[in-house]
């Protein structure tokens, strides 16, 4: 199974992150996170599989999430409509997303990268 990244061009994080694969051998699908964000669907799987809570799929460092005050709405959201939003806009997810369909990582750990990353894939 190919690993899948989904990645925005202009944050550092998702090159470091890209640089990293690279160097390590693991060949990866770039799919752009803005222009084709996960489905809800795709999300609901990736996000159990990670083992990781909802609220850690939020780039609460960024612009939209600001501008749309989610530190105040999502204690109140379901966790079907919080889906559903992050399903709306690549820029409310937490990046770079890579995934194999079993194995997924949020963000970029190094630490995380080498253990989930290159056990697998080299």
């Amino acid at each position: 199974m190919s690993v899948v990244i989904y990645s925005y061009d202009k944050c550092g994080t998702c090159r470091n992150a890209l640089k990293w694969l690279k160097q390590s051998g693991v060949a990866c699908e770039v799919v752009p996170i803005v222009d084709r964000p996960p489905t809800e669907a795709q999300l609901q799987e990736m996000i159990a599989n990670s083992g990781k809570p909802l609220s850690k799929w939020f780039n609460t460092s960024g612009e939209v999430y600001r501008q749309l005050s989610l530190k105040d709405k999502l204690p109140s959201m379901t966790p079907e409509e919080q889906i559903r939003l992050l399903a709306s806009n690549g820029k409310l997810l937490k990046r770079p997303i890579v995934s194999d369909g079993q194995q997924v990582t949020v963000g970029f750990n190094e630490a995380e990268f080498g253990d989930t990353w290159t056990v697998h894939h080299v």
